[in-house]
């Protein structure tokens, strides 16, 4: 079985970030640790104009928290340092100074979905479906959730979290303005992507980087925001509702 990784590779002014995992490409706690100093970097590097975000394989974009982790956090701290792995992921998402574009070519769950509404423009399959199913498992969408929020609004954000054991397609992303475009198939998708960042890796990049500030104007509060609501996280996960529903979950995979 291949072994979970997170990459940054240079290709022609484009800062490809790519993180896998064999489980769905869930997200365990040194994943995204290691997903946040990535994106981080490659926002930092003059050599990079234009970052992609995606993940590895042909299936699932991302599965969300790894519910191996989650069961095994036993105290308030343990969960803090878990779901701040989210905040970590999200906040240098907005920070970085270049255009992320994202790359979503399968179904994205919890957390995946939060990523992919800190995308600055993503693109997608028709397979892309979304859910947030943290309630389904005692917790919410507590670290996801102003991202997601910004990204869909207050009503496409309360549809998600509420029902949250039922897919929203595709097309319903795209109407709400999660992804930006959607394509037949991962080809199609590839094939609109490389001319776009073949055009968009050369606008002014310090244009670029003033727009980026306009896109998440108002969020300047998340560096503290999201870490208070992996808090509210971290507490949840240790109720005997949520590690109930985990098992029954586990035991379904």
């Amino acid at each position: 079985m291949q072994e979970a990784y997170v990459n940054l590779e240079l290709t022609d002014g484009v800062g490809v970030v790519e993180f896998f995992h064999p489980q769905s490409n869930s997200l365990p706690g040194a994943l995204l640790s290691k997903l946040a100093e990535t994106i981080t970097e490659a926002g930092q590097r003059d050599d990079i104009h234009i970052v992609l975000l995606k993940s590895g394989g042909d299936r699932a974009f991302c599965a969300g928290a790894s519910f191996d982790e989650l069961i095994a956090i036993s105290s308030e701290e343990e969960g803090l340092q878990f779901f701040s792995g989210f905040a970590k992921v999200i906040n240098a998402m907005r920070q970085c100074p270049k255009f992320i574009v994202g790359r979503v070519q399968g179904k994205t769950v919890g957390g995946g979905v939060g990523v992919a509404s800190a995308m600055d423009y993503c693109f997608a399959t028709k397979h892309a479906s979304v859910k947030l199913s943290e309630l389904a498992v005692g917790i919410g969408p507590f670290v996801v959730g102003p991202a997601v929020e910004r990204k869909v609004g207050l009503a496409g954000f309360s549809e998600l979290a509420v029902n949250a054991t039922e897919w929203k397609t595709a097309s319903w992303g795209q109407s709400k303005g999660l992804y930006s475009e959607v394509f037949e198939d991962a080809a199609e998708m590839d094939t609109a992507i490389q001319e776009f960042l073949g055009r968009a890796k050369k606008f002014n990049p310090e244009a670029m980087s003033e727009m980026k500030k306009i896109f998440w104007e108002g969020t300047e509060h998340w560096d503290k925001l999201l870490f208070e609501r992996a808090a509210v996280s971290g507490r949840l996960v240790l109720s005997d509702f949520t590690r109930n529903a985990i098992n029954k979950f586990k035991s379904k995979s």
